[in-house]
């Protein structure tokens, strides 16, 4: 792998970066405050290409790849400021457009993507349920075949873009005590007769993206929305998001770190204390040295993950366990320092920091949480070896 950037990879990081500082940025601590959702952002990164990202030029992508998708996502977010608007295009791009670009029928690719790509719809992606959260094979939402159709019952949590869901994919247990073996993914559509949504979701961060719990109630999807094979929703679909979630959606965290870093060095620089900055005091130093040593290893461990699906390979799972837990854990530690740094001042609104936490707190625990990825790193070194 290459690690030095092209001149056409620095373009885009420019172009994705100047958008987010030119259209989220100014408006974000209102959003945050109000937790509301601004479409006209969402247009806007249709319209430059960024939520077509991976996708082929046939169905409206820009066939940028995983490595340039990751480029992307982090100046995005280190422009804009704004985790949860990267979240929502994670959640819609990645976790419901890559399962469908790689596992649907063409028809399911043409009637999907290329509204996706636009802009002109979004998208969601239903796993976790009240009661499966890490164990998220033990679902109890149900997919019963019935005729030419399925018909969905149970209630689904945690639903990024939940809210405003154009569609969605949808896991079910469609063979009872098969566990994962016995899951499907189906694409539902919001119209559908029986599709609800429940509780909106009032969040700790990220609250610039909507979250809501999914109701189905004898909801009625055809047969020909079935994703994949029948019981392949798991082992399939879920599995097949897994480098995708773990480098292209994972990559947000690169840009809220460097720009927590660079916004440090800025204040480090102009504050004075004892009668000199206090970027002169090593204790500060030290902490700037961390966190750019934290954003260094975390983006090569993403991009050693993004390569893999860029060679058309599998990224093997201990891999993507190890960046997951990595990164989360670096961002989350990169804004509590950058708090620490700012003083009573990191304490306040006005200075972007501790909205910076609160969007890094979702990280250790959406997508797999840290305890889980250290099992499977465990179990990893101890059936495989180093």
């Amino acid at each position: 792998m290459d690690f030095d950037i092209t001149a056409d990879q620095q373009a885009l990081y420019e172009a994705a970066r100047a958008l987010g500082a030119g259209e989220v940025q100014p408006t974000v601590l209102a959003r945050d405050k109000s937790g509301t959702w601004d479409w006209s952002i969402w247009k806007k990164m249709g319209a430059a290409g960024l939520l077509g990202a991976p996708f082929p030029e046939e169905y409206g992508g820009s066939a940028l790849g995983a490595v340039d998708t990751c480029l992307a996502k982090e100046a995005f977010t280190y422009g804009g400021h704004d985790g949860g608007v990267s979240l929502a295009w994670g959640a819609s791009s990645i976790l419901c457009g890559v399962p469908i670009w790689k596992l649907g029928t063409e028809a399911q690719k043409r009637k999907y993507l290329p509204g996706m790509c636009s802009g002109d719809t979004i998208g969601a992606f239903c796993l976790s349920e009240p009661g499966s959260g890490s164990d998220a094979a033990a679902m109890k939402t149900r997919a019963e075949k019935k005729g030419d159709r399925y018909i969905l019952n149970g209630t689904k949590m945690w639903i990024t873009n939940g809210p405003i869901a154009n569609h969605l994919i949808v896991t079910a247990v469609t063979e009872p005590g098969a566990r994962a073996f016995g899951i499907s993914s189906f694409i539902v559509d919001a119209d559908s007769k029986g599709f609800k949504v429940g509780q909106h979701i009032d969040k700790m961060g990220v609250r610039t993206s909507l979250t809501s719990e999914i109701i189905f109630e004898d909801c009625e999807v055809p047969e020909e929305n079935l994703l994949g094979e029948l019981n392949t929703g798991f082992v399939g679909t879920v599995k097949l998001i897994f480098g995708w979630e773990r480098s292209c959606l994972l990559a947000s965290s690169l840009g809220g770190m460097r720009a927590n870093v660079e916004r440090c060095v800025r204040y480090a620089a102009e504050r004075v204390q004892f009668g000199k900055p206090i970027a002169k005091f090593q204790a500060v130093r030290h902490m700037l040295a961390d966190m750019k040593m934290r954003y260094e290893l975390s983006r090569n461990l993403i991009w050693r993950v993004a390569w893999h699906l860029d060679q058309d390979t599998e990224p093997p799972l201990v891999d993507a366990a190890v960046a997951k837990t990595f990164v989360s854990e670096s961002a989350q530690k990169v804004a509590r320092d950058a708090i620490q740094i700012h003083g009573g001042n990191g304490f306040t609104t006005e200075y972007h920091v501790e909205r910076g936490l609160r969007d890094s707190m979702l990280g250790t625990i959406g997508g797999g949480t840290s305890e889980v990825q250290r099992s499977i790193i465990a179990r990893s070194i101890l059936d495989l070896g180093f």
